[in-house]
């Protein structure tokens, strides 16, 4: 009797761990509804310059920013935000400080936009609408309401993030969709990494260090030809 009931609870608990693993892929899917094709990050005009031009210097360009760029610092504020969700506690303060991290216009702009339309879309799972706040922050409150492990979170968070650049990066250089995938394969364990330090991380340890990629964003402002809108 007791070991039927044990596995019952075995068989629950993992239904559950499924139906939350399920959810997170739908959420940080490239299918997901929030625009993120629309956006390169700065990746573009880094293209224009001649800074990526092969699958190595894409690497070289993504490990930092997802490391101690604005990849981590997302990371660290998505963190926060799940925090206090799951304390039951406002996520005002986080999400005018991610808001203000926004480096350039157009990072304001990509952060606020995909945080609106990820609001509107993990609609159909809360059953009302988010108001508009950063991605990152919209997307730790989501996975905290559903009891999604921070730490897989992150990790969907960080690899969607580093996907949707691969893409770009695909259409822009490009470097065809072998050397994609063996860019993802390759920035796989930084973005576990990051995503288990983040998992400890406090506000204390925000900050970033990419200062090209934040200038070329800054560039791609005024650049004259562009498919990307950041």
């Amino acid at each position: 009797m007791v070991t039927a009931i044990i596995i019952m609870i075995m068989i629950t608990v993992m239904s559950e761990n499924t139906a939350q693993l399920v959810r997170l892929l739908s959420w940080l899917s490239p299918a997901f509804p929030v625009g993120a094709f629309a956006y390169s990050h700065g990746l573009e005009r880094a293209v224009h310059d001649g800074l990526i031009d092969d699958c190595s210097t894409l690497i070289d360009w993504l490990t930092p920013i997802i490391q101690t760029g604005s990849g981590w610092n997302d990371a660290v504020l998505l963190a926060q935000a799940w925090r206090l969700v799951a304390r039951n506690e406002s996520c005002t303060d986080i999400a005018e400080l991610a808001e203000a991290m926004a480096g350039t216009r157009e990072r304001h702009r990509e952060t606020m936009l995909q945080g609106e339309a990820f609001g509107q879309a993990v609609a159909h799972w809360t059953g009302k609408r988010l108001e508009p706040m950063p991605y990152a922050i919209a997307v730790g409150r989501a996975a905290a309401h559903h009891a999604i492990s921070l730490e897989d979170t992150l990790a969907a968070f960080l690899q969607a993030f580093a996907t949707n650049l691969i893409q770009a990066a695909i259409r822009l250089v490009p470097i065809g969709q072998r050397d994609g995938i063996r860019a993802l394969a390759m920035l796989e364990p930084i973005v576990l990494a990051t995503a288990r330090r983040a998992a400890q991380a406090t506000l204390d340890d925000l900050g970033s260090c990419t200062l090209m990629s934040d200038i070329v964003s800054m560039r791609h402002e005024t650049q004259y030809s562009r498919i990307f809108r950041s």
